[in-house]
């Protein structure tokens, strides 16, 4: 678990970009309901999280530079023993300043009152703008009471910002600390891979498998997936968000698992496609080096100051160039390159970042140019290859989905797969198998 200084330095780093005359504002995630009176399980807001570590619903943290009573103020839930008899203990005030260290913390219903006198002489406001239609509209109504005010020289912000900028960038940059739990994270999704290779067959259901994940990830601690897991088989593996996991696998199909636990809020994201019987097809084998060469060959470019776009790159020249060697593309590699003659085949980019949400907080862009990577960013590196029936295609390739991801982390020289254990050779999966 990260420690509380952890949290209290961002929120330092934070104060420090709002400056001493700023205030930041912060709501939690809210419960869901499932259906009738059933909640989904509570995942708290990541930004939230990041800064606070305070895992309950109904709370706002609220930051304040230089405020003489405390700079980091909690809003959240009372005890209540009744509730806490059905749902579970709650913090309250007291443990919110005990166990999250917040300076002061206060009732949830006692934020819209007190909000004015928190505002009151604070220049700008930085807050998820359009994120909350309640708390954009509660941040207004105080913001009115303050400038009703103006004529006995109350002040009220005159400058409001997207919190999210900042605390993004915050994000994109992991610590140590983080990067450990990353790795934990990783580690548990590779026990789920292994054992949906050990104990694929065909005439198994996609969601067999998928239960093997589920009961590796929950075994070794990680209580939920990062996102619904893909087990997509035969035709399936040619639909990139496929989760039904519902058709029986047959002998022939190549399987394509995408899933990854979350751990202690982290995620991760490994993706391995192998064949439901064990061994590779002539064809199968034929599109999945290609896929592999193409992500060595991504993972090798990475570097501190690279572009983000590198890898893709070069992910796309050996891609185009494998599909004119198959003879599924014909023509000049250069042409097809700037026509994007591979896109019906390859149509998504090489990854994305990775952390607290599998597709991570940062952005892509500094202004009109990609941004060059820094050591500590955390990303995925996904090609893959999804041949449809086309009639120009060859037929022996009709239907073959291969993508294979690893988790990265660039390094002060080059980078890290924490997920390089996961075996992806051809021959590793097929001995595996074999088992």
């Amino acid at each position: 678990m990260l420690k509380m200084t952890e949290y209290a330095k961002r929120r330092k780093i934070l104060m420090q970009q709002v400056g001493p005359n700023g205030i930041a504002i912060l709501p939690s995630a809210h419960e869901i309901v499932r259906n009738g009176d059933a909640l989904y399980p509570f995942r708290q807001n990541s930004d939230f999280l990041y800064l606070t570590g305070f895992n309950e619903p109904e709370a706002i943290a609220l930051f304040i530079p230089h405020r003489k009573a405390g700079e980091f103020i909690l809003f959240n839930r009372v005890r209540d023993p009744d509730r806490e008899i059905w749902d579970g203990p709650r913090a309250g005030q007291e443990g919110a300043c005990q166990d999250f260290h917040a300076d002061q913390a206060f009732p949830i219903h006692q934020f819209q009152s007190m909000l004015p006198e928190l505002l009151s002489d604070r220049e700008s406001l930085y807050f998820p703008i359009g994120t909350s239609h309640c708390l954009d509209e509660m941040i207004m109504e105080a913001v009115n009471q303050i400038r009703a005010k103006v004529r006995a020289g109350v002040q009220s912000p005159i400058a409001f910002f997207d919190i999210t900028v900042q605390l993004h960038e915050m994000r994109l940059i992991k610590s140590q600390a983080e990067l450990s739990i990353m790795q934990q994270a990783v580690d548990i999704t590779k026990a789920g891979h292994l054992r949906a290779m050990e104990v694929c067959k065909p005439g198994q259901y996609e969601y067999e498998l998928e239960a093997e994940l589920i009961y590796a990830f929950q075994t070794r601690g990680a209580r939920y997936h990062a996102y619904n897991p893909i087990v997509a088989s035969g035709s399936n593996a040619c639909i990139l968000h496929y989760i039904a996991n519902n058709r029986k696998m047959m002998d022939g199909d190549l399987v394509l698992i995408d899933a990854g636990c979350e751990y202690q809020s982290y995620a991760s994201d490994i993706t391995r496609t192998f064949p439901v019987n064990g061994k590779f097809s002539g064809e199968q084998r034929a599109i999945y080096d290609l896929v592999l060469t193409a992500q060595e060959a991504a993972i090798n470019a990475i570097k501190p100051g690279v572009s983000w776009t590198l890898p893709q790159e070069k992910v796309v020249k050996i891609i185009t160039q494998g599909l004119i060697d198959l003879g599924i593309l014909k023509g000049r590699l250069p042409d097809l390159i700037e026509k994007e003659a591979y896109f019906p085949f390859y149509m998504h980019r090489s990854g994305h970042w990775l952390g607290l949400d599998v597709h991570d907080a940062g952005r892509y862009k500094m202004g009109q140019k990609w941004r060059p990577l820094q050591e500590g960013m955390v990303f995925t590196v996904e090609p893959g290859l999804y041949i449809p029936s086309l009639p120009n295609v060859p037929k022996r390739f009709h239907h073959i989905g291969v993508r294979i991801e690893d988790d990265v982390v660039v390094t002060e020289k080059g980078c890290k797969v924490l997920s390089e254990s996961i075996p992806k050779k051809s021959s590793e999966i097929e001995a595996i198998m074999a088992k």
